[in-house]
């Protein structure tokens, strides 16, 4: 996992961003037009090079030759750049649109809207919508939701291989569902109240009105069948060690957020986030061997994992090593943006190749931290590690 970052603050928060993403592909959108006198374009917040490219239809390679630009991922906010061979934008090509479709759903023992949402690709606050459902933690055994789905692909211009999505909510959950709620029937015996089922459930009087819509908690009736809500503890998207060490209650409940955050928005495919590593990684000068190896060692190039230290994505980069990162890059690096995290991890081990006397060194420093390699020497995992990722560049190279 990336935790190279030469300061030690405690990881302690989720990682946020702003959203931007940093594409690096050199795929122009749309056909070149005829020839044109340069133009020049003044760099906004959010741009990157390949967003400018995209946008002209010149390539990555034509705006880093005509500016002098020795990487195209270092470009600042007022910079004015000279963009060869055009005078306008060329527009990205229109889609025909489409009607999203619905499907539906039964709960089923032990579902949470927020795994049904995973499961699916869709959202809680989909669900939420296309259910009117009042409260998310309430869903029963049995009960059939309707499903929002995807609108069905529109008639557009082929995409750029190893397309990924370019933007993640700039936003995330801070906590994820503990517990999950189902719900059992009781009959309702002499004697009985409202109050005394719920202490006997572990509920709550409110609750049980709401399963049952039920006005007066004062009048139910013997023989009156009642729906009542069990909350159970859920088995948490992320434990809390790995490697033999055991990581701290908020560490571990921000990986759990992280998670369910990508699981909720949906990731790249393995293949996607590979193609990704190697365009990144040409864009920065990183040997693409060096890189996937990484990838591949870290998580299977698999965009949705989040290990107990809370090291996120393909590239498993910590929150303080992202913002070392972002420090690096000259921009905020959202991690869960896959783009971002692939830049991160990238960036990362391109700095740390240049302060490394030697590549083992700078493939511990990525694994273990730089200052803690320095300090301590490579822990045996450490060793390990470095020997996998030196085995994988030859696989990839």
């Amino acid at each position: 996992m990336a935790s190279a970052n030469p300061r030690t603050a405690a990881i302690r928060r989720v990682a946020t961003g702003t959203g931007a993403t940093l594409v690096l592909t050199a795929a122009a959108v749309g056909a070149a037009a005829p020839a044109h006198a340069d133009a020049h374009y003044t760099v906004q917040r959010g741009d990157t090079v390949s967003h400018i490219a995209a946008r002209t239809g010149v390539s990555v390679a034509s705006i880093a030759a005509a500016n002098a630009l020795a990487n195209p991922s270092y470009i600042r906010i007022g910079q004015v750049l000279t963009i060869p061979g055009r005078t306008t934008a060329t527009p990205a090509p229109v889609a025909t649109p489409a009607q999203p479709t619905t499907s539906s759903y039964t709960v089923v023992p032990g579902d949470t809207l927020t795994a049904i949402a995973a499961r699916l690709h869709t959202t809680v606050a989909a669900l939420v919508s296309a259910n009117g459902l009042k409260n998310p933690s309430l869903i029963r055994i049995g009960q059939v939701l309707t499903v929002p789905g995807a609108a069905p692909a529109a008639v557009a211009a082929p995409a750029p291989a190893a397309s990924v999505p370019t933007s993640v909510p700039t936003s995330v959950p801070t906590s994820v569902p503990t517990s999950i709620t189902t719900r059992t029937s009781y009959t309702v015996a002499r004697g009985d109240t409202l109050s005394g089922i719920a202490a006997r459930y572990g509920t709550t009087v409110a609750a049980i009105q709401s399963a049952n819509g039920l006005k007066n908690a004062s009048f139910i009736r013997i023989g009156q069948v009642l729906s009542v809500p069990v909350t159970a503890t859920a088995i948490p998207l992320v434990g809390n060690s790995f490697a033999g060490r055991t990581y701290p209650a908020a560490v571990v409940a921000a990986a759990n957020a992280n998670r369910a955050t990508l699981l909720a928005i949906g990731v790249p495919t393995k293949d996607q986030m590979r193609g990704l590593v190697v365009t990144t990684a040409k864009a920065m000068g990183v040997d693409p061997a060096l890189a996937l190896a990484v990838a591949y060692q870290e998580s299977g190039f698999d965009q949705s994992q989040v290990s107990p230290a809370n090291a996120i994505g393909t590239m498993q980069v910590i929150p303080s090593s992202g913002q070392w990162a972002s420090d690096l890059v000259g921009r905020q690096l959202n991690l869960l943006d896959p783009r971002d995290n692939v830049t991160a991890g990238v960036v990362i081990l391109k700095q740390l190749q240049r302060t490394s006397p030697d590549l083992p060194t700078a493939i511990a420093g990525y694994y273990q931290g730089a200052t803690s390699v320095l300090q301590n020497g490579m822990y045996a995992d450490t060793r390990q590690y470095v020997a996998n990722v030196r085995a994988l560049m030859t696989r990839f190279a």
